[in-house]
């Protein structure tokens, strides 16, 4: 797909995955377009699966949900129905913002977002150990965020949008 997109695709995501809020015309008039053709481009990549959402990033401290840990998790036996079982938990808990399976001597690395340590204890407890397929975990609390983006590099594909500062 990346060897797809013109210059015109690549600015107009660029746009809208640094501000979804834009409209179309405020869209269009930045990549030199009309908002018809705009609005049917960003149809096209919305059908195409390119755009796969719009959302609303939140401030997690003016929420109180500051507390962020990462752990690795290992099963005590991975198998296939096991790391279904565990993956279908992990996408019902809301704690959990990522998951992913990795290498190495972990299966999955979870990056979980909570109040504070005593709700962090409570969700390992209720959550992740009682379901019984757990064998470690190791978490690492998360003391001050460096960077922290949905912004895919799109300056990797195409020549068209450049570094943001």
């Amino acid at each position: 797909m990346s060897d797809m997109l013109d210059a015109v695709d690549a600015k107009i995501l660029d746009l809208i995955q640094h501000d979804a809020g834009l409209s179309v015309a405020e869209i269009a008039e930045r990549v030199g377009l009309s908002s018809s053709p705009c609005w049917r481009r960003i149809k096209r990549l919305e059908d195409d699966g390119v755009i796969q959402r719009r959302v609303t990033i939140l401030d997690r401290e003016k929420l109180g949900l500051d507390f962020e840990v990462y752990c690795t998790v290992k099963l005590s036996l991975p198998t296939k129905e096991n790391l279904e079982t565990f993956e279908q938990s992990v996408k019902r808990w809301p704690e959990v913002v990522q998951c992913a399976t990795v290498t190495g001597a972990a299966d999955y690395e979870l990056r979980i977002v909570t109040r504070d340590m005593h709700a962090f204890d409570d969700f390992l407890r209720d959550k992740i150990l009682s379901l019984g397929l757990v064998s470690n975990i190791e978490s690492r609390i998360v003391i001050r965020s460096v960077k922290n983006s949905t912004a895919v590099p799109l300056g990797l594909i195409s020549p068209y949008v450049g570094a943001r500062v």
